[in-house]
């Protein structure tokens, strides 16, 4: 998204069943629509793959009882965007993202979870490039 898109990705967390960022550019809901849609047929072509049918047939039956018309949506519908003002707001929501992962108990600081910007912030390298503020 960075580097095709031309998006900033300011920073982000990956967790088990969703994830959260704070991206800036133009036509967000269209571009993030794109990345959903391409990151879901990784996904789903992956545990294809790899066999993981058990987790297939838990997509599936729940579109099914959702009454969706695809065997596999892998993401929630639609797009949430808050607009951050300030740059108080800002360091508030990046703090949050970052401690998602220690307010689970999965880790003790936010930059021993690997699938999160606080990585770069701390001055290591992270999974995905971040545009620092």
């Amino acid at each position: 998204m960075r580097e095709e898109r031309d998006i900033s990705i300011i920073a982000y967390v990956i967790m088990e069943n969703h994830l959260h960022a704070i991206v800036q550019g133009e036509q967000l809901t269209k571009k993030i629509g794109s990345f959903k849609s391409f990151a879901a047929r990784k996904i789903i072509d992956m545990m294809k793959q790899d066999d993981h049918t058990f987790w297939l047939q838990k997509i599936r039956s729940m579109n099914t009882a959702l009454d969706f018309k695809q065997d596999f949506i892998f993401w929630e519908r639609g797009f949430y965007p808050k607009q951050i003002i300030g740059d108080d707001m800002l360091y508030q929501k990046i703090e949050y993202i970052h401690n998602n992962p220690v307010r689970r108990g999965y880790v003790d600081k936010p930059e021993d979870w690997r699938y999160s910007s606080a990585r770069n912030y701390a001055g290591m390298e992270g999974l995905i490039s971040v545009d620092l503020v």
